[in-house]
């Protein structure tokens, strides 16, 4: 990763990212659900997307098999997508309550999303070698973002990772634990929220609802005066 390079130039070096064989095979083995038959798949890495100049980073863990790597934007085309995006535009982060193909004139203000991992995992469960792989693209998004005050991250496995982040900055990181709700001030860094992940097996089973997703990022919205 060359310091300095832009974030076109760094979205180019993601998209052509091959470190991981069993996620290469993955994604671009991936079979079409019969709805989308007619469609040509991303089947590449996902890059992040929205505001770099924003305050607040929304991490992910990795792209949806039939959402962000068929359409090729992260949290674009599925229900997790639906519900973060119909949260983020109730919140103000975003112009439009829906995010379902790359010209469908979505725009976040004051975020940048992206995910720990760039290619969806088979059962949505990477190793640790393709944590770590990809851990160098999660570090060089973060170096773009200079008013970045704060870190929601959605999910223990993106919370494992940012706190990741964290340790190879040399921050200490003992006592941070996943929580929804739960935030950390990292000293002389951005504050460190965790939220429920906005996956059907939460959101069908009423472990996160809209109030709460809400509630949180208007909650996030105040503490950083966006």
């Amino acid at each position: 990763m060359k310091p300095g390079r832009s974030a076109a130039e760094l979205g180019r070096e993601i998209v052509s990212c091959r470190a991981c064989p069993r996620l290469v095979a993955y994604r671009e083995g991936v079979e079409p659900r019969a709805s989308y038959a007619s469609q040509v798949y991303w089947r590449k890495p996902v890059p992040g997307f929205g505001d770099l100049g924003g305050k607040l980073l929304i991490l992910g863990l990795a792209p949806a098999l039939h959402g962000a790597e068929r359409t090729g934007r992260i949290f674009t085309g599925d229900a997790s997508s639906r519900f973060l995006v119909t949260a983020l535009h109730s919140a103000g982060f975003a112009n439009q309550p829906m995010s379902e193909s790359r010209d469908d004139g979505l725009v976040y203000r004051g975020c940048y999303i992206t995910a720990a991992v760039k290619c969806v995992p088979p059962g949505d469960k990477p190793t640790r070698e393709e944590f770590d792989n990809c851990s160098r693209f999660l570090d060089a998004e973060i170096s773009l973002m200079p008013s970045l005050e704060g870190v929601l991250a959605l999910g223990s496995l993106a919370f494992k990772a940012y706190v990741s982040h964290l340790a190879r900055a040399g921050t200490d990181v003992r006592g941070m634990v996943f929580e929804h709700g739960a935030s950390y001030r990292v000293d002389g860094g951005p504050v460190l929220y965790a939220g429920y992940h906005p996956s059907p097996r939460n959101t069908n089973t009423g472990k996160l609802t809209m109030p709460m997703l809400v509630g949180l990022l208007k909650k996030i919205r105040r503490d950083l005066r966006i």
